[in-house]
């Protein structure tokens, strides 16, 4: 028998996190009991679709499988009745679009989401990574597994599904098929026609995703989209997110010997590749995380006292989550973080030089990477950004090159660094806060949710660019999955409170 659920409050305590005064819960709609209610009769059927769909392995490259999510995918919207079919152009990963026809209606939305998954080690995850599997907490607080048979429902709200793309970005997906599920069985009718755009390459750049847009503009076209990616508040607070940083990605190797040398034989004289690129990288940031690469922050367009005034009213769970993740400080400070994410950054993903631990040798490199990120606001272009930072390398003394340089030019200088763009950026986007459509989504998302975090920018980025400049929308973030998600590293999870609350939003803004 299905117990009377509980209507959670918005603004829960994170684990691990000191207790916070919850928001009043919001009076649910009609469309938000009929999406609470269908979830809590068929939760153990949910899970099973969601679980199906996150065992088909699904990283961007792996184009057998891609094929294999968007064919699930197509199949799970014409089960539910919506006109759905794959969209591509060749050599690229299909686009799966549906498509709800509403009488009447004077608009469309497009909800998007992706289906790829980033690439994985899967000996880093505690379990495979397309197997997935229930557990009654997080792993790192000694989650249990739960055995599908024997999993009792309703379910723990704190239970946790490991799994990639369990968050980002199959959720939603799953969500919104739920969600149509039970406005149909409640007999709620849609407002507006509705648009569904699952892309397959968002995890590698989203290279071809313009193209197959204005390739096909009048299927595409809507007077927003919502897109459906990424985490909620670490307070757990809903987020609504008016714009995404853009991002580009650069490749760093410097040189030193043309082999390993023995580090006691040739120390002192062959110059070391990895501190060469040490120092390099230290050039970049000072240690208050501010980028010193020239011109870096030129052109940044201002934020409007709308937006200024959302980020001061936005709570800051910056302590709490210092605590959660060991931190002893933080960049940037004294500014939060919600204030930081509107500025740009440079990261270092990774960096590589010989071997270590137990592998290590008493050696010189020959040569030392490290592959950089740059997420970017709002009026900055990423072409332009990749330049600078080159012109900054050459400032500290090396002969930047963008091929892999022969013996001739290494020995013709003495700092030799090959910097190369991964191929794929693209800019920052950022929706007016002011327009009717978002005080429209506000108005739907607190309706379903409660109070609601306003940012102008998430931090994560997605391709708003490229669907703004091909089809001429306006583009809002709705994002549903937990903060500690992992998403982008190993034990990806979703909370599943996250995802039945996102069942909600999902029902609400497709009625809207």
């Amino acid at each position: 028998m299905v117990r009377t659920a509980v209507i959670i409050p918005i603004l829960t305590t994170l684990a691990g996190f000191a207790a916070a005064q919850p928001n009043p819960a919001p009076v649910p709609s009609a469309t938000t009991r009929a999406a609470r209610q269908w979830r809590q009769s068929h939760e153990q059927a949910i899970m099973g679709e969601f679980v199906d769909l996150l065992a088909i392995p699904n990283v961007t490259t792996d184009t057998a499988n891609i094929r294999r999510n968007a064919d699930t995918i197509l199949g799970m919207m014409r089960k539910r009745g919506v006109a759905a079919k794959l969209v591509g152009i060749p050599g690229a990963n299909p686009v799966v679009y549906g498509e709800l026809k509403t009488p009447g209606a004077t608009r469309t939305i497009v909800l998007y989401a992706h289906y790829d998954g980033q690439p994985l080690d899967a000996k880093e995850w505690t379990t495979p990574p397309f197997t997935p599997v229930l557990r009654d907490r997080l792993i790192e607080k000694d989650g249990q597994v739960i055995p599908w048979p024997a999993a009792q429902y309703p379910l723990n709200p704190e239970a946790r599904l490991y799994a990639r793309s369990a968050s980002d970005d199959k959720a939603p997906i799953l969500a919104m098929m739920t969600a149509l599920d039970a406005l149909h069985a409640a007999g709620l009718r849609l407002h507006s026609n509705i648009r569904f755009v699952f892309e397959g390459e968002e995890e590698a750049g989203s290279t071809n995703l313009e193209k197959i847009l204005a390739a096909n503009k009048e299927l595409f076209t809507g007077d927003v989209w919502l897109i459906c990616d990424g985490p909620v508040a670490q307070n757990r607070q809903q987020l609504v997110a008016f714009g995404a940083r853009g991002v580009t990605t650069v490749n760093i190797t410097v040189y030193g010997p043309r082999r390993e040398l023995h580090s006691g034989h040739y120390g002192n004289w062959a110059p070391n590749p990895a501190m060469a690129l040490a120092r390099l990288l230290t050039s970049m940031k000072d240690d208050n995380g501010r980028v010193l690469v020239d011109h870096f922050y030129d052109g940044i367009a201002p934020l409007s006292e709308t937006e200024k005034r959302a980020i001061a009213e936005a709570p800051v769970p910056d302590a709490d989550l210092m605590k959660e993740l060991w931190l002893g400080g933080t960049e940037g400070s004294p500014k939060k973080l919600i204030e930081l994410l509107q500025q740009p950054s440079l990261n270092i993903r990774g960096m590589a030089s010989s071997r270590t631990g137990a592998q290590a040798s008493n050696v010189i490199p020959s040569s030392a990477t490290a592959t950089i990120d740059m997420r970017l606001v709002k009026g900055m272009d990423h072409l332009q950004t990749v330049e600078r930072l080159r012109e900054h390398i050459r400032r500290q003394g090396f002969f930047v090159v963008d091929t892999e340089p022969g013996g001739d030019v290494r020995m013709a200088h003495p700092k030799v660094a090959l910097v190369t763009a991964s191929g794929f950026g693209y800019n920052a986007v950022r929706t007016s806060m002011d327009l009717p459509i978002s005080r429209e989504v506000l108005r739907v998302v607190e309706s379903a949710r409660g109070p609601v975090v306003k940012v102008p920018t998430m931090g994560g980025s997605v391709p708003l660019d490229a669907i703004e400049r091909a089809v001429g929308t306006h583009t809002i973030s709705v994002p549903i999955a937990n903060h500690d998600n992992g998403q982008h590293s190993f034990n990806e999870n979703i909370r599943v409170q996250n995802l039945w609350d996102g069942i909600e939003l999902m029902a609400a803004l497709i009625s809207m």
